[in-house]
């Protein structure tokens, strides 16, 4: 869950919600919240209307370890695919080579995946689940402009995937997943 903000009257979105409920439940499934407080904890978050009262069902949690992952090539292909574990954060970095990240299959525990990419020559293809929202806006590139239509996500509560980095010489192509 980010940082609760300098302003605690700020409105909770569905997304805090959803992160504040699974830190609880990991938090219980760890043993750091016995049973007879978790039912409480988990009424606090789910009707929790501000970012001042989600804080007090997580205030006595220890720190989110961080889910960061890099996988760096300094030539050659990066392939991921098949039912691999996608870490909140994935950054991606290569100088010359292909890379080739396929999330149709794989196990995404995070609402929200932020994957950072840092290319200097070669192409990328992102193939993301079918109900997945997909958002790279924070993307620069140098030569060609990354290629990505939009989709409607067929069913509601999919991942949220940003990708966002510098991409040289190369072309990012994004696609949902068929099934």
């Amino acid at each position: 869950m980010p940082p609760i903000p300098d302003d605690p009257s700020r409105p909770v979105s569905e997304e805090d919600r959803d992160t504040a409920v699974r830190r609880l439940q990991d938090a219980y499934s760890l043993g750091h919240i016995p049973h007879e407080e978790m039912d409480a904890l988990l009424h606090q978050a789910l009707t929790a209307e501000t970012h001042g009262d989600l804080a007090t069902p997580l205030a006595s949690l220890p720190e989110e370890r961080a889910d960061t992952s890099t996988i760096t090539a300094l030539s050659g292909r990066i392939r991921r695919r098949g039912p691999w574990r996608v870490p909140r954060n994935l950054k991606v970095e290569s100088a010359f080579g292909e890379v080739h990240l396929n999330l149709a299959r794989a196990i995404i525990e995070h609402p929200v995946v932020d994957i950072e990419l840092q290319l200097t020559t070669g192409k990328a293809k992102i193939t993301v689940p079918r109900d997945a929202v997909v958002e790279i806006e924070d993307l620069s590139t140098v030569w060609k402009d990354s290629h990505y239509k939009p989709r409607r996500p067929s069913r509601p509560g999919g991942p949220k995937i940003r990708i966002s980095g510098t991409m040289g010489f190369g072309r990012l192509k994004i696609r949902h997943a068929r099934r």
